[in-house]
């Protein structure tokens, strides 16, 4: 990020502006959308992150740039086995006005977050939810998202309402950037079910860890 001449947001100066529930796109009327949504693709390309939700670059709207939700993109950035083609991955993928319809499983994975400086969490999330949302030509459409897209899209969407990944983390370690990529060798995207109901899985697994430590 040294290099970019655009920042991200971080808890360390704009934590309230980070906090506050972002607004829906107005679509009829929004004359700077394509603007931002450049603002965030310029971001995403100049650094090493999975998606970025617009909030984060001081926009405080209900936008979202998808830039990586590839689970063997991500393990070859911590492996650091990237070609020239790795390097320039990007799905582009604009998510405008994104609600979440429905949502199962539960999965587990060490967040880490351009906001939120050098804190990672292990945070528990669906293996697959469904969303309505539009695209950048103001087309909605409905999508299933599943294992680690679900993990990297929640994670922006969360930040829309003003959560961050701090904020739902069973455990919270602080670690830089290469201590990270060490980290997840060993602990690695962790899928505990693919069905279910979400808010019951996840409860269950609470309970278990929560024995398991006592």
């Amino acid at each position: 990020m040294e290099n970019s001449e655009l920042q991200a947001l971080t808890i360390r100066d704009n934590e309230k502006f980070l906090r506050q529930i972002s607004t829906p796109v107005d679509l009829k009327s929004d004359k700077d959308l394509i603007r931002e949504v450049e603002k965030l693709e310029e971001y995403c390309k100049q650094n090493e992150v999975l998606a970025m939700a617009a909030v984060q670059v001081g926009i405080p709207k209900r936008l979202v740039y998808l830039k990586n939700t590839s689970l063997e993109q991500t393990r070859k950035i911590q492996m650091g086995s990237l070609t020239e083609e790795d390097l320039s991955y990007n799905e582009a993928k604009i998510i405008i006005n994104p609600v979440i319809i429905n949502q199962e499983g539960l999965t587990e994975y060490w967040e880490a977050c351009a906001s939120c400086l050098d804190y990672c969490g292990r945070v528990l999330r669906p293996y697959s939810i469904e969303v309505e949302y539009y695209d950048i030509n103001k087309e909605k459409h409905q999508e299933k998202f599943e294992g680690f897209a679900a993990t990297v899209l929640s994670h922006e969407i969360d930040h829309l309402d003003g959560i961050l990944h701090l904020d739902i983390a069973e455990e919270v370690l602080i670690m830089s950037v290469e201590e990270r990529k060490q980290w997840r060798k060993t602990h690695d995207y962790k899928i505990y079910s693919r069905k279910g109901d979400y808010d019951a899985l996840k409860q269950q697994e609470k309970n278990n860890s929560f024995n398991v430590k006592r």
